[in-house]
């Protein structure tokens, strides 16, 4: 498995940037489940912490295309620094709202400066990758470590952020968000020889959503979104009603690491399937592993079919990346990968609130319906729309 991983890091700068990488993109893991615990501890509702952590969504996926054409059109290192200086005086606002007990407007208005002002760092940093490694087999490889990497922030940081905020203080998760936010950003605006060069935009387009295999991508990543929005606040609601809310952060660790296994494994193989065949497959597995999740009521077999069901995670997001990385052209790379996180950030969104609302209404164990039938949506539209992916496979190297 270490043979396809071997001289990846391989070049100056190569290494820097991966680790900025990875201290930036901490908080993704952190905020949404931090803003719940901070809110559900200091109100008791599960359905005004989902609602805010889904408006905190909301903004990033607006905001995210948007900053993602800045960084394309101005380069990383001038776009990250202001970006980064206002999302962390709208997180410590966000924070002392709560504690304040300001009207609830106010945890909305920070929070939606929260989210618009999030830059997608994955991004940035996949972008850095395809100007690095464009047009080899090495591509996919390190698209797969990256998405290796998401996984070990979403084992490590909702863990960290829980145990902070239940053992320590309710504030200390976002707070340690805060301080891995800033360091990271900064970090990666300093690494200016591995940024890809900004290019004169030459898209007749406009705008990478435009491409229809780019918008088919977006509305699965929309569903697969909401699965992961839902599964959040439903399974720390979970971890409550079984007296172990201190546990739920180990819970969404397992879902996680399933992904992180799965992703290490498929960034090692040599495949002879086409792209569009390893998605739709990665898909349909996707959705059979969320199956087993709606008829479990005991905490620790929740984690094992957690786990298992984070399997097809990461190929499925590996593959997603890969596909929009030969769909749109490299003066608008950046904006084009951030449509795909803008997809996931509204599907969170919605399935942060919609899990709030009907945890609140039919339980934990009952409201993960919704999670299922996201995933199976997810399936329908990839499978009904995989024809938009033909075209670009034709045309470039199918097998990686």
């Amino acid at each position: 498995m270490v043979g396809p991983y071997r001289g990846l890091f391989n070049g100056p700068g190569i290494k820097a940037f991966v680790l900025a990488g990875f201290v930036g993109r901490m908080p993704m893991s952190m905020i949404g489940i931090g803003i719940v615990l901070l809110i559900s501890a200091l109100t008791g509702s599960y359905a005004t912490a989902g609602a805010v952590a889904a408006a905190t969504n909301v903004a990033f996926a607006v905001g995210a295309p948007l900053s993602g054409r800045l960084v394309d059109r101005f380069g990383q290192s001038r776009v990250i620094p202001p970006f980064a200086v206002i999302n962390a005086l709208a997180l410590a606002a966000l924070m002392l709202s709560a504690g304040l007990r300001l009207p609830d407007w106010t945890l909305y208005a920070s929070g939606l400066v929260v989210g618009a002002t999030s830059l997608s760092v994955g991004s940035m940093v996949r972008a850095r990758w395809s100007v690095i490694h464009g047009g080899s087999s090495k591509l996919h490889t390190a698209f797969a470590f990256e998405s290796v990497v998401d996984e070990v922030i979403f084992v490590t940081g909702p863990a960290l952020v829980t145990v902070l905020a239940t053992e320590l203080n309710p504030y200390m998760g976002l707070a340690v968000a805060l301080v891995f936010m800033f360091a990271g950003l900064l970090a990666l605006a300093a690494q200016r020889r591995t940024q890809p060069p900004v290019q004169e935009v030459k898209s007749a387009n406009g705008t990478p959503i435009l491409i229809p295999g780019i918008a088919m991508l977006s509305c699965v990543y929309l569903a697969m979104g909401a699965v992961f929005g839902s599964v959040d606040l439903i399974t720390v609601a979970f971890a409550d009603e079984r007296g172990a809310k201190g546990a739920a952060g180990f819970l969404l660790a397992a879902f996680a690491g399933g992904s992180m296994v799965s992703g290490l494994w498929f960034g090692s193989r040599h495949w002879r399937i086409s792209l569009r065949r390893r998605f739709i497959r990665a898909l349909c597995v996707f959705a059979l592993g969320l199956l087993p999740i709606v008829f479990i009521g005991d905490a620790r077999i929740m984690a094992a079919a957690l786990f298992l069901a984070g399997f097809a995670i990461s190929p499925t997001l590996i593959t997603g990346f890969s596909l929009t990385e030969r769909l749109v052209p490299p003066s608008l790379l950046t904006e084009g990968m951030a449509w795909i996180s803008t997809a996931l950030g509204f599907g969170v969104a919605a399935g942060a609130w919609a899990g709030g609302r009907l945890t609140e209404a039919y339980g934990a164990s009952n409201a993960y319906v919704f999670s299922l039938g996201a995933a199976v949506l997810a399936v329908m539209v990839g499978i009904g729309g995989s024809g938009f992916l033909r075209l670009p496979e034709a045309s470039s190297p199918a097998k990686s």
